[in-house]
């Protein structure tokens, strides 16, 4: 069953993605606001939750602040910053660029370069039995789970809350979303808010799966990049098959061809983007 274990491993990868890019996947997607600090905003919620757990003791605690304490940092990045370079999208790489080689600097400042994990949330520690002779860790068991519920959720939010439907008609039509009443830039912020909050979730998580260093963000940022892309820009679902998708070339390829780790990944998404450059679920852009 050594295979069932691969893809089990891979779907749990592939979760650790979907929570990267789902953080991505909204801002990036849906206000086309491009955040190469995407990765740093996901080490600052590592770093921060395994400093306040030190401090604490609490998981919980550690895990809500960090998450909040990000939110907060990515709220006034936007106000400050990229809500001056709405729809310039080479501004917006030079300034995310800058803002995440800062943040790497500190974080190595403050902590060093040696990798650090974050603590997992009790009753996850230890293995389980899978389908009578697999031994699989729970809390990547659990990761798998995770991912789908977050998917249903931020599904289901942007489908049939209010605030959803403002979101969406912010996204298709600024002009038209004001005369209404739609406050856009509360709007935009709150979604980039939520953005780098699902970051910092994910770096919480994540880090307890594969430990955290100040130049992970670059990797993990590439990756969540390819999951958005390649699902469709500002598509849940299609970004949750895309990451379960690039978990499972990215397991199989460290399994079978290890000398080509990153071509198996790279190059059927190269490929598909050729054929495809909409991605599985993208819509064709509307502004």
């Amino acid at each position: 069953m050594v295979w069932l274990s691969n893809v089990l491993n891979g779907l749990a990868f592939g979760s650790l993605l979907f929570l990267v890019a789902s953080g991505l996947t909204i801002t990036f997607g849906l206000m086309r606001t491009i955040n190469l600090a995407h990765g740093a905003f996901y080490l600052v919620g590592g770093y921060l939750a395994f400093d306040l757990y030190v401090r604490t003791g609490s998981y919980w605690l550690s895990l809500v602040v960090a998450v909040v304490v990000t939110a907060v940092i990515g709220m006034l990045v936007e106000r400050l910053l990229l809500h001056r370079l709405l729809n310039q999208e080479l501004p917006q790489i030079i300034l995310t660029v800058g803002v995440s080689l800062m943040i790497g600097d500190l974080l190595l400042t403050q902590y060093g370069g040696s990798p650090i994990s974050p603590p997992t949330p009790a009753g996850l520690e230890g293995s389980m039995q899978l389908f009578g002779s697999v031994i699989f860790p729970k809390f990547r068991a659990f990761l798998i789970v995770l991912a789908l519920v977050l998917a249903a959720l931020i599904m289901a939010f942007l489908r049939f809350s209010s605030i959803g439907a403002k979101v969406r008609s912010a996204v298709d039509d600024q002009e038209i979303a004001r005369t209404i009443g739609i406050r856009v830039p509360l709007i935009f912020l709150l979604v980039f808010g939520a953005g780098t909050a699902l970051a910092a979730f994910a770096g919480v998580w994540g880090g307890a799966l594969t430990s955290l260093s100040p130049d992970t963000g670059l990797d993990v940022l590439l990756l969540a990049l390819v999951v958005v892309v390649v699902g469709g820009l500002g598509s849940v679902p299609g970004a949750l098959i895309a990451a379960f998708a690039v978990g499972l070339l990215d397991q199989f390829g460290k399994v079978l061809f290890p000398e080509w780790s990153l071509f198996t990944i790279y190059a059927p998404v190269a490929l598909f983007l050729a054929f495809r450059p909409n991605g599985l679920l993208g819509k064709v852009e509307s502004r």
